[in-house]
């Protein structure tokens, strides 16, 4: 198999982000990536007061619909990164991930479990303030059978959810990201890594690059590729692009079979506490 992650600039203007999408999409299927995984609000980012609820949109709006489409038309599956949804009858948004089969159904929706209430470098994010969060773990199936785990950006600093997804199967895990520079800098390759080599799984990790608007806040890009023995297939700059690598599914059952941490689980002696003091 081979994956690729799309690495994007993307503002408030969905347009101009739906052509850079496009334009990469297909770059990677030329390739001959068969799963292509886009970063986390894709279609529309931008960090001022009342900007997610300008570009958010229904899963069955313009955005998907495209990614449907170029699934279709390209024999792909394609994890359209995730969206900023707005569903009836709620009042905040869902920060949601999307795979989309060759045949351009929707095989699985992932609603963002953590979001991302914190102060980095000086700025404050408030994900809450305007979405709320899932709660729901999710496993997808690729074309070829192979399972498929979810996951969005800030869910990366949260072990226990990519666990769960390697004890429900997932072989290859999905990271759409916008990860701050500040933090990217300091901990998104050891993370990403961290998740791939606890879990044995491959992780396409897909992250926003640059500045959004209104310009002062900046994503920090250097989308990986990362294997079940935590080595990097491929790194991406801080530029839109595309990287893509062959993911070696025996390679990975070999891993499990002669490190096998995942069997070698004692869950009859885990005990999770009642409360955590932090």
């Amino acid at each position: 198999m081979r994956a690729a992650a799309i690495q994007l600039n993307s503002d408030e203007d969905a347009a101009r982000n739906l052509r850079a999408a496009d334009e990469l999409t297909r770059a990677a299927a030329a390739d001959g990536a068969t799963l292509i995984v886009l970063p986390e609000k894709w279609n529309g980012l931008g960090l001022g007061r009342g900007a997610m609820e300008r570009v958010a949109e229904p899963i069955d709006g313009p955005a998907i619909a495209w990614a449907r489409a170029t699934a279709r038309e390209l024999g792909v599956d394609i994890v359209a990164g995730s969206i900023a949804e707005r569903r009836a009858g709620r009042d905040k948004l869902s920060n949601t991930s999307v795979h989309i089969g060759p045949d351009g159904e929707l095989a699985a929706t992932y609603r963002k479990i953590h979001m991302f209430d914190v102060v980095v470098d000086g700025h404050e994010y408030r994900e809450s303030e305007t979405e709320e969060p899932g709660d729901e773990i999710v496993v997808s199936r690729l074309a070829d059978g192979t399972e498929l785990g979810m996951t969005v950006c800030y869910d990366l600093r949260f072990p226990e959810l990519f666990r769960i997804l390697a004890v429900r199967g997932a072989r290859v895990i999905a990271l759409p990201a916008a990860f701050t520079k500040a933090t990217g800098r300091a901990h998104w390759e050891v993370l990403v890594r961290a998740r791939a080599i606890e879990n044995q799984a491959f992780v396409v990790a897909a992250d926003q690059c640059g500045f959004h608007p209104p310009g002062d806040r900046e994503s920090f890009g250097g989308s990986l590729i990362v294997d079940p023995w935590g080595e990097v297939l491929a790194r991406a700059g801080d530029e839109p692009s595309f990287i893509a690598a062959d993911l070696d599914l025996e390679r990975q059952h070999a891993v499990r079979s002669e490190l096998p941490s995942l069997a070698n689980r004692m869950p009859g002696a885990y005990r999770w506490p009642e409360s955590v003091h932090a």
